[in-house]
């Protein structure tokens, strides 16, 4: 029977690194054959997937390698689709099924008769794909490099050596080890000259090969729009820059900038069960499934941004009694307010500013103008005299002078209301006047809000 002939609906595809295998249903949901593609011969590969039906789905596992196969497809005009690797697992456990090349392919193709695509993953472009393997070709060499400045300091430490820099591989740190190696008298063994001098050299070329990849992302950041949208946050330098756009690729795919934290895995989860706790809650994570790069990423940024910016050091105060405790939870809630704001930056294409806009239909700050009632002070008596008229327009001078002045702005949240009582504000207490009947002084008495025992 040829497949050409036959109405596919999809093809599950289970991949390894030297062959796959393929297996096809058709619209009533059946298995129509099952095919073995080699992957050495790349000819032969095409000429196979040729003979599929034009713009059949097929589901790949979102496993090592799945890129260059998802590229061959789409060039056959077949639709390719990823699935996340846990959760066909997950159906698999549940179902209590063997696992084998045949049945993965078999469960594979099953997913495209789900109503819900909740199996699907995002599927990078080849050019996202290329900036992340700039990106961890980069990591793997700052890791190499790491790795033989620990030894270069082993090799120091196992013969006795004491560098007193703080920075050994600085300038006047990279002059202590030269002449180490050219002192003859210094306490060092031919076979450790030796070791160190082989490990500076290796340390070199890695950190050339560093500053040249550096100079790429520089290049790529100034020409991506995003990428210098972000740099106008506080602790975002061009290597972080490059981190968060290479690993978030396309900001459209994140439908608010809570799931690109949760994403990010900077939006910790509660994991409650029982009876309620009051306090702290305690328990929370911000789990696995995620992007640990842009993880270490918004971390790194938020340590930075606590120390440049006075809004996010507010914002890691407030979480840390003033950095007593909890810093690392501290730095999560930096990293998730940089979240956030990035998200809005990127969508929206605008610059960081240290001051929140407006946002829109949001009320304008509000004044508070504390009034003083109109009886609060009595009226002359009849017969009372012209020096008592005059005392009495003084005191109503100063009173007029003291409602002008007593005005406050308050910023995201209405006046408090004071209940109305016969007499004058000071400083947030009341006082109510009770006038003498002799005219010559006032006696002031204590008023609380009522319910309390505080003005």
């Amino acid at each position: 029977m040829k497949k050409t002939a036959l109405s596919l609906d999809c093809i599950g595809w289970d991949s390894h690194r030297k062959f796959s295998l393929a297996s096809a249903r058709d619209t009533s949901g059946r298995i129509a054959w099952r095919e073995r593609i080699e992957h050495a011969d790349r000819e032969a590969f095409r000429r196979q997937i040729a003979r599929w039906p034009k713009g059949t789905a097929v589901i790949l596992e979102a496993t090592f390698g799945w890129g260059w196969i998802s590229d061959e497809l789409k060039a056959a005009q077949l639709d390719p689709h990823l699935s996340s690797g846990p959760k066909v697992s997950g159906v698999r456990e549940a179902r209590q099924m063997s696992k084998s090349n045949r049945k993965d392919a078999d469960l594979l193709s099953e997913l495209w008769a789900e109503k819900t695509r909740w199996w699907e993953v995002w599927c990078a472009p080849p050019e996202v794909r290329d900036m992340r393997e700039l990106l961890r070709r980069r990591m793997s060499l700052v890791a190499i490099q790491t790795q033989f400045k620990n030894q270069i300091h082993a090799t120091l430490h196992r013969h006795g050596l004491v560098n007193p820099f703080s920075d050994l591989f600085g300038v006047a740190g990279r002059k202590w080890l030269v002449s180490m190696l050219e002192d003859g008298t210094a306490p060092l063994r031919a076979m450790g000259q030796e070791t160190l001098r082989g490990q500076l050299r290796i340390l070199d070329q890695v950190r050339r090969e560093v500053a040249g990849l550096t100079r790429q992302f520089r290049k790529r950041v100034i020409q991506h729009p995003a990428a210098r949208r972000l740099m106008t946050l506080p602790g975002v330098s061009t290597i972080l820059a490059y981190t968060i756009v290479a690993e978030i690729g396309q900001i459209q795919r994140f439908a608010s900038g809570r799931t690109l934290s949760r994403y990010s895995l900077m939006a910790p989860m509660s994991d409650d069960s029982g009876d309620e706790r009051e306090g702290k809650p305690i328990g929370r994570h911000v789990g696995k499934a995620g992007r640990l790069t842009l993880k270490w990423a918004w971390i790194e940024a938020a340590r930075a941004a606590v120390r440049k910016s006075d809004r996010m050091r507010k914002l890691f105060d407030r979480h840390t009694d003033g950095g007593t405790r909890d810093r690392n939870r501290g730095y999560i809630a930096v990293g998730h307010q940089l979240c956030l704001i990035a998200y809005a930056l990127w969508k929206k294409d605008v610059d960081y500013t240290e001051t929140p806009p407006t946002r829109p239909g949001s009320r304008p700050q509000q004044q508070m103008v504390i009034e003083q009632p109109a009886d609060s002070i009595p009226a002359t008596q009849e017969g009372q005299g012209e020096g008592q008229d005059v005392a009495y327009a003084a005191t109503r001078a100063a009173h007029e002078k003291a409602r002008t002045r007593s005005t406050a702005t308050v910023v995201g949240a209405p006046p408090r209301k004071t209940p109305h009582h016969n007499g004058i504000v000071f400083c947030g207490g009341m006082k109510k006047e009770k006038h003498d009947p002799a005219g010559k002084r006032r006696i002031h008495h204590d008023v609380a809000r009522p319910g309390t025992d505080q003005p």
